[in-house]
């Protein structure tokens, strides 16, 4: 099977509310690109409810979408982040943080009940969230000499690539993001820049 070329995410944040029987379950979808902006941001909900009874989260991280963390945040296992996290996966998002702020009505919902109002909460919320597709992006740092600048700057417009991090001397060193489908193309163009150095970075 040929790699994935794109990614789907989403750059707003959404919000719905869904009731059952007196408790109100409000969802929030958030854009999120590490485990950091996660933190932040449940802070910030924590802090916006203060006397909700649970903060259940899922996200998912990375284009590969291979970092993932779901949490009943004090429901019965499996009631809250799971299905959340079904609802992110369902649409085939990542980089992406739902949370789910439930306030207590009185009346037990059971695990049922409890799965189904997290599910149906994260489902509203991802409904009103855009969803965008994003290509998937080949890291490369580049070397090369300050005069060359504006040959390199319009193959790299050329082809949609993203640069990264930049220092611009007399000798310049760039970290670019070149989409994957753009790949072959767009190296070829670089290699006949003379005495442009490339090579893949290590970095995020």
């Amino acid at each position: 099977m040929e790699k994935a070329h794109y990614y789907q995410t989403i750059e707003t944040s959404g919000r719905a509310e869904f009731k059952d029987r007196g408790s109100r379950f409000i969802a929030y979808t958030y854009p999120v690109k590490n485990t950091d902006d996660f933190k932040k941001i449940l802070a910030t909900v924590k802090k916006e409810h203060p006397k909700a009874n649970h903060h259940c989260f899922a996200y998912r991280l990375g284009t590969d979408g291979t970092i993932f963390r779901s949490s009943d945040a004090g429901e019965p296992s499996g009631t809250a982040g799971r299905p959340i996290l079904g609802q992110i996966d369902s649409k085939n998002l990542t980089d992406i943080l739902v949370v789910v702020v439930r306030y207590f009505g009185g009346t037990l919902l059971g695990v049922p009940g409890l799965i189904n109002a997290y599910k149906s909460a994260a489902a509203m919320a991802l409904q009103v969230t855009p969803v965008v597709r994003k290509p998937i992006l080949e890291k490369l740092n580049l070397q090369f000499d300050y005069t060359q600048l504006n040959e390199v700057m319009n193959i790299l417009k050329q082809f949609d690539c993203v640069v990264l991090k930049q220092e611009l001397q007399l000798f310049c060193s760039m970290d670019i993001g070149i989409p994957k489908n753009r790949l072959t193309e767009t190296l070829n163009r670089l290699n006949d820049v003379r005495n442009l150095s490339l090579k893949e970075t290590t970095s995020d």
